[in-house]
């Protein structure tokens, strides 16, 4: 700390210096303040995203030493498209040199479509990088990795509508299998996303595997359609609409390891976006208008 002498004992030479080096202090003091406010801190996502890399290493020694750090877990399980109990069957994983930021910058979705405002709500499947958007007029809300259709069941590629959707239901393939939140994209086909085992790879009879959180997110989030009270089988307005785009080469390595030479080769344009949506605009805003004026109670199982 300076220490000064009384003001009124200096000569004029001394007061103007001394005024000199407080205004230059104050100076000095509002940058400081100015470049360490919290939105000068912060960071854009985008630009996380562009500055993160990623590295090939041994699954085991990485679970030895991070096993207590269930956020990172998380993370980490995301990136490599598998769950907790699929984790041990894997030699060798991907992991980022910063596990500090939203788990969107890790995955494969743009945080912000234009194309995309109007629309209430929107979900994308990507089978080339095996990740999930949900969006919210254009906001990237929430996003997850999924595990889709195996070589020999596909799941198809187009534009679906949420349907019905039940807490808890048993496949139509096989009856020992229980599905957990799950929600009806397709009624005929029997398709839609819910909780089931992720391998890290393609994997499912045509549907969309998720991990138990995301697909309890997204069983509250989006809306099921509505139907008639007299006529059941009369659908009045159709749920969130729902696209899933691109295809997999199931003979080719996991497409993620890509990213340990290229961190943004699964990257999703929002251009590819407003491709996906452009041929459906009318018909999705038709169905938000109607909705808005339908009865608001949702249709039942079909």
């Amino acid at each position: 700390m300076l220490f000064l002498a009384p003001y009124c004992n200096i000569n004029d030479t001394m007061k103007k210096n001394i005024m000199k080096i407080t205004s230059l202090f104050i100076m000095s003091s509002m940058l400081l303040v100015q470049c360490n406010t919290p939105d000068n801190k912060a960071q854009p996502q985008e630009k996380q995203r562009k500055k993160i890399k990623y590295q090939i290493t041994s699954a085991k020694q990485w679970m030895e030493m991070h096993k207590s750090d269930t956020q990172q877990l998380k993370l980490i399980l995301a990136v490599n498209r598998i769950d907790r109990e699929n984790f041990s069957t894997m030699d060798s994983i991907i992991v980022p040199n910063d596990v500090t930021a939203d788990i969107g910058n890790y995955l494969s979705f743009p945080f912000d479509v234009a194309g995309l405002k109007n629309i209430k709500k929107i979900i994308f499947f990507s089978y080339p990088s095996q990740t999930f958007g949900a969006y919210e007029n254009g906001k990237l809300t929430y996003t997850g990795p999924t595990n889709m259709g195996r070589k020999k069941d596909p799941t198809p590629s187009g534009i679906y509508y949420t349907n019905w959707k039940a807490e808890e239901t048993i496949s139509t393939f096989n009856d020992e299998w229980e599905l957990l939140w799950n929600f009806n994209i397709e009624n005929k086909e029997g398709i839609g996303w819910h909780q089931y085992a992720l391998p890290g790879y393609p994997a499912s009879h045509s549907c969309l595997r998720l991990n138990e959180t995301d697909a309890k997110y997204l069983y509250n989030w989006a809306d099921e359609w509505v139907v008639d009270e007299k006529n059941k089988d009369s659908v009045v307005v159709n749920g969130t609409p729902v696209i899933v785009f691109g295809t997999y080469n199931f003979d080719a390595p996991k497409p993620w390891l890509q990213l340990v030479t290229n961190p943004t080769a699964l990257d999703i344009s929002t251009e590819k976006i407003e491709e996906l949506v452009a041929p459906h605009v009318n018909n999705i805003m038709a169905q938000q208008d109607k909705r808005k004026a339908a009865p608001q109670k949702p249709g039942t199982n079909q």
